[in-house]
C-alpha cells in the first residue's frame, strides 16, 4: 500500500488545516508514493526511533512532534534535527506529523485521549474556535469534563499520578475543597488559562509553566503541569488504535523508546 493513503487517511482523523500557523505537521521526509513496509508510532521521531524503524524492517514513522519546526539551512549533522533527517533520508524512511491539527480536533484528538484515561464525562472543547466544526463536533484547543464524582483535592492528586502514569507533577495552591470540574490541554497549554478559569474548572491540567506563571492561578484554579511528555505519551496509543484498525495490510508497532529529553531523579 502506498504511504499516500495512510496519509489520506490521518488527514481525515485531523485535517492539515486545523494546525496553527507555526506548526509543520504532514509529510517531513518520504514521498506519498513510497510503498509501506512498516509503521512506528512515536511521540517524537529521534535516530533511535529510526535505528529502532530500521531493526523492525519499518520505513514510516507516525510522530506527532514534528522534527522539523524551522527552516533548515544546513544539513551537516550539526544537531539532533539535522542527524535525524538525514539518517531518514539515507534509509528512505518517511517521517510524518500530525501535530496541532490532532490537538484541535475534539473526537480522536489529544485532549480526547486525556480526559479518557482520566474517565471524563460530558467533555466540551475548552476553547473552541469561532464557526468551525468537524464531523458536527466543534474544533479547537482543550478540553473540559467532569469526574465521575467529586474528589478531595489530595485524593484527586493521587488518582492524576495513577492514571496518567506520574512520577511527580508541579500545581499551585490548593483553592478548592472538592475536584470536579477538570480542564485540560496536552504539551504547553499555558496560554489557555483565562479560558480554563472562565469555564469554572476546578484543576487546570497542562505543561511547560514557568516560574512566574504560576503565580495566574491566583486564588481562582489549581494548576497541574504534569510534564510535556507525560502530558502527550498516550498519544501513541491512540495513533497506534487508529492506524490498526483502519489498516491491515503492513504491521504498525508502538515504538518502545522513551523519548522525553527530561529525566527526574
Amino acid at each position: 500500500m502506498q504511504l499516500s493513503a495512510l496519509i489520506q487517511y490521518l488527514h481525515e482523523v485531523a485535517p492539515p488545516h486545523f494546525q496553527e500557523e507555526y506548526d509543520n505537521a504532514g509529510l517531513i521526509t518520504g514521498h506519498p508514493n513510497m510503498e509501506i513496509k512498516g509503521v512506528v508510532v512515536s511521540l517524537d521521531c529521534t535516530e533511535p526511533v529510526l535505528d529502532e524503524a530500521i531493526a523492525l524492517g519499518c520505513n514510516v514513522v507516525v510522530a506527532h512532534h514534528p522534527i522539523v519546526f524551522r527552516g533548515l539551512k544546513r544539513f551537516n549533522g550539526n544537531n539532533y534535527v539535522e542527524k535525524t533527517v538525514i539518517k531518514a533520508i539515507k534509509n528512505d524512511i518517511a517521517i510524518f506529523a500530525i501535530h496541532t491539527n490532532l490537538d484541535n480536533v475534539f473526537v480522536s484528538g489529544v485532549n480526547a485521549k486525556i480526559a479518557e484515561k482520566l474517565k471524563l464525562t460530558d467533555t466540551a472543547i475548552l476553547s473552541p474556535k469561532q464557526d468551525l466544526l468537524y464531523n458536527g463536533y466543534p474544533v479547537g484547543a482543550g478540553i473540559t469534563g467532569y469526574l465521575s464524582e467529586p474528589m478531595k483535592p489530595q485524593a484527586f492528586f493521587e488518582y492524576l499520578k495513577q492514571q496518567m502514569g506520574l512520577k511527580v507533577f508541579k500545581y499551585t495552591g490548593i483553592c478548592r475543597d472538592q475536584i470536579f470540574k477538570i480542564a485540560v490541554c496536552g504539551g504547553s497549554g499555558g496560554f489557555l488559562l483565562p479560558q480554563a478559569k472562565k469555564s469554572g474548572a476546578d484543576v487546570f491540567i497542562t505543561s511547560d509553566y514557568k516560574y512566574h506563571e504560576f503565580f495566574d492561578a491566583d486564588g481562582e484554579i489549581i494548576i497541574a503541569d504534569i510534564g510535556h511528555y507525560e502530558s502527550e505519551k498516550y498519544t501513541i496509543d491512540l495513533l497506534y488504535g487508529l492506524i490498526i484498525n483502519k489498516f491491515r495490510t503492513f504491521a504498525t508497532h508502538c515504538t518502545k523508546i522513551v523519548t522525553n529529553p527530561i529525566q527526574y531523579y
